[in-house]
């Protein structure tokens, strides 16, 4: 090789050892931007598992189609729908206090942006179950773990139409279940009851009726077995420094 084109293909190959962490690190930021009490990210969120992770309890079309289709059309929609208001570059957490007084698109898709966000984080496989100190205070709310899961599991299967299932925090710091409907959350001022949302169940027809059609109750039976509980101790542990 001549010595012009092996020290051009090394000071490539040097650029792009350079480049990586940049690339990698505004991934990161991104990803940590997208919590709600942080700015807006400025593109759509990455999901954090590949779609066939779920398999079989969530197929790898739905988790497709709900993530790049239904998902990213919320976000879309909603930063288009704050663009050039007050609301653009505010928190979340800021714009669901004062949700009562926005307009439908901004309900509706900020809801929708952000309640699979929380979904997305509180999937996956392997993790243990509910820690001590999360299982002592099921336990004081609702008797026992297998009480919480029959709770939470009618709360999804009884929200008429679409919506969503939560385990929350309560401002008394005690735990409680509670459905909403459509794209509303336990965060919006709006909401018939408020708390730290722990654990999110979605019960949109378009979250299974690929694989389960109508029959809603094995989806939400199939979805004890993903539940990302490391992440739901990590929110309770947070939630009671709030």
């Amino acid at each position: 090789m001549e010595r012009r084109k092996f020290f051009k293909a090394v000071g490539l190959i040097t650029a792009a050892a350079y480049v990586s962490p940049i690339i990698l690190g505004n991934v990161q930021e991104q990803r940590k931007s997208s919590d709600i009490e942080g700015v807006l990210p400025s593109q759509f969120p990455p999901l954090p598992f590949a779609y066939d992770a779920l398999e079989p309890y969530i197929d790898a079309r739905t988790m497709e189609i709900h993530y790049d289709k239904h998902h990213r059309a919320y976000y879309t929609n909603f930063m288009a729908a704050i663009k050039g208001t007050p609301l653009e570059g505010k928190p979340l957490s800021e714009i669901f206090k004062s949700m009562s007084k926005q307009t439908d698109a901004i309900r509706n898709n900020g809801g929708g942006y952000y309640n699979h966000l929380f979904f997305w984080k509180n999937l996956g496989k392997g993790s243990s179950g509910p820690s001590n100190e999360l299982s002592e205070a099921i336990t004081k709310s609702f008797g026992s773990n297998e009480k919480f899961k029959e709770t939470f599991t009618n709360a999804a299967k009884t929200r008429f139409g679409s919506g969503w299932a939560w385990l929350y925090l309560g401002s008394d710091k005690n735990l409680a279940i509670a459905s909403s409907p459509n794209q509303d959350n336990t965060l919006m001022d709006l909401s018939p009851v408020k708390g730290t949302p722990l654990l999110a169940l979605d019960v949109w027809e378009h979250a299974y009726y690929l694989k389960y059609q109508n029959k809603r109750p094995d989806y939400i039976e199939a979805f004890w077995n993903v539940v990302n509980w490391d992440e739901v101790n990590k929110r309770y542990t947070q939630a009671l420094k709030g």
